[in-house]
């Protein structure tokens, strides 16, 4: 995730902040699908069918302890949408398909929000009520230890989005022509009822009909376009396992431009006319930024690429939604790499837990920093060697990149810029050889799964056969400015 101009920090508050690290850097530079989702289980119950356990109301991140549930892992998402961006009414229906990870007789789903009207546990109506952001679900017969079984929500509202722990916003973000729907880290639960929490990623089937004129933007390959009655229909599909945070459905007012690129990747770029002009020449690059970017880390994981590009500069930046980042103005070519060097790294390979937030952000500043160094611009060093010349009183130096603390802090300077500073100690002490054979492999072994900052340094130690404990504790886990660069 970055936001608007060069740097990358997600946040304009910590964008500002990012300003004042960066002042003396060069402008250039500037689980399968079948695997189970969380699992906690909670007290016992006496279910409508004999006694059960109750689904944890999360998933146990300590940053976000409501994200996400326990008893269950979501497959598939179906969702059907209906926005009328004139009253910003939304309706919609969820199909879950998802697989008891524990018997279970009572489950929460993530959702704030919006009214529900009606819910439904395969073909028999489910109790329910509201507890926050919980919608706490009871199904009329006890489900099994490893039953699959389908959920239907059927609910509508005005969507709007949540405040996060550092004060921005993300979710359902209306716009003077529509919506940009950008969830990281929260945000998906305000407009369709969730899993949320990034160890419980899915497939995902989006239909959103929307006034004829505008065009509604998701994730994966557009299966499907019809107007009827002055509205348009869009069906997209994502087949790879998603993470709930990097769905949209972002609506508005764009120019579509289709093609697929020699490597095979089918692109939809969807621009604000507003922003076209702007956005233009940085779209060009991005088929070449893909095969760069492919050369480095292994594969395009996804059959589809693509960009967003709004008119909404109030959001204040870019997130990596899964196959088609989405940008709150026309991107710079650094913010394209970055945002596009996620679908490796946070897309493909998913967060565990927030906490290791680095191994998203991190990496993907690091792309850029190595986009400059093989495209004419700075090298890595010198940019290493700017970051590391500022005081030791400065923000870059305000907490571990690996332990971020909080959730306030999980998009701020070091999160980004000393987690990149991490990898490019890793590369100096390993050499660029193993280096880059380490980044290919994280991204090919956890292809589709999740991370953990524990499995990347055993896989750092394994590639190099060195002993890389002292690295890792003073970069990732150590509070300050390392003595020695």
């Amino acid at each position: 995730m970055t936001p608007p101009g060069r740097q990358p920090v997600r946040r304009r508050t910590a964008a500002l902040r990012r300003r004042a690290v960066l002042a003396t850097v060069p402008l250039t530079v500037a689980a399968l699908l079948g695997a189970a989702g969380p699992t906690a289980a909670g007290p016992t119950e006496a279910g409508a069918a004999g006694p059960g356990t109750i689904g944890a109301a999360g998933a146990g991140d300590p940053y976000f302890p409501l994200s996400g549930n326990g008893g269950y892992h979501v497959r598939h998402y179906g969702l059907a949408l209906r926005y009328d961006t004139a009253t910003r009414r939304l309706d919609g229906t969820a199909v879950l398909t998802a697989r008891a990870t524990q018997r279970l007789s009572r489950f929460d789903l993530d959702l704030t929000g919006l009214h529900v009207t009606r819910v439904a546990v395969g073909h028999d109506t489910a109790r329910f009520r509201r507890d926050g952001q919980e919608l706490v679900v009871t199904p009329a017969r006890t489900l099994r230890r490893g039953q699959e079984f389908q959920v239907t929500v059927a609910y509508h509202g005005t969507p709007g989005p949540v405040s996060d722990p550092d004060g921005s916003a993300d979710g359902w973000i209306p716009t003077d022509d529509g919506a940009f729907v950008a969830g990281e880290p929260q945000g998906a639960m305000t407009w369709f009822p969730a899993n949320s929490h990034p160890s419980d990623k899915s497939s995902y089937d989006i239909t959103i009909t929307v006034p004829q004129g505008r065009t509604a933007v998701s994730n994966g390959t557009l299966v499907g376009q019809r107007t009827v009655h002055g509205r348009t229909t869009f069906h997209w599909r994502e087949t790879r396992p998603m993470a709930a945070y990097l769905a949209t459905a972002t609506v508005g007012k764009f120019t579509v431009q289709r093609y697929t690129t020699p490597d095979g990747i089918r692109v939809y770029n969807a621009v604000d006319p507003r922003e076209a002009a702007a956005a233009a020449p940085v779209l060009k690059k991005l088929p070449s930024v893909l095969r760069w970017e492919s050369t480095l880390f292994g594969p395009y994981p996804f059959r589809s690429a693509g960009a967003i590009v709004d008119h909404a500069h109030d959001v204040g930046y870019a997130l990596e939604t899964q196959t088609r980042p989405l940008y709150d103005r026309a991107p710079d070519l650094a913010t394209l790499v970055h945002e596009n060097a996620h679908q490796w790294f946070g897309d493909s390979v998913s967060l565990t837990t927030w906490k290791d937030i680095w191994l998203n952000e991190g990496f993907a500043t690091y792309a850029e920093w190595l986009y400059s160094e093989q495209h004419g611009g700075e090298s890595a060093q010198q940019t290493f060697d700017a970051l590391y010349a500022t005081p030791a009183g400065d923000d870059l130096w305000a907490y571990p990149a690996g332990n971020p603390g909080s959730g306030a802090n999980i998009f701020g300077t070091p999160v980004y810029a000393r987690g990149a500073m991490t990898l490019h100690a890793l590369r100096r002490a390993v050499g660029d050889r193993t280096f880059f054979r380490i980044l290919r492999a994280w991204a090919g072994e956890h292809r589709y799964g999740h991370g953990t900052t524990a499995a990347f340094e055993r896989l750092a130690e394994r590639a190099s056969g060195k002993d890389l404990t002292g690295l890792f504790h003073t970069w990732l886990e150590t509070a300050g400015k390392p003595g020695h660069a």
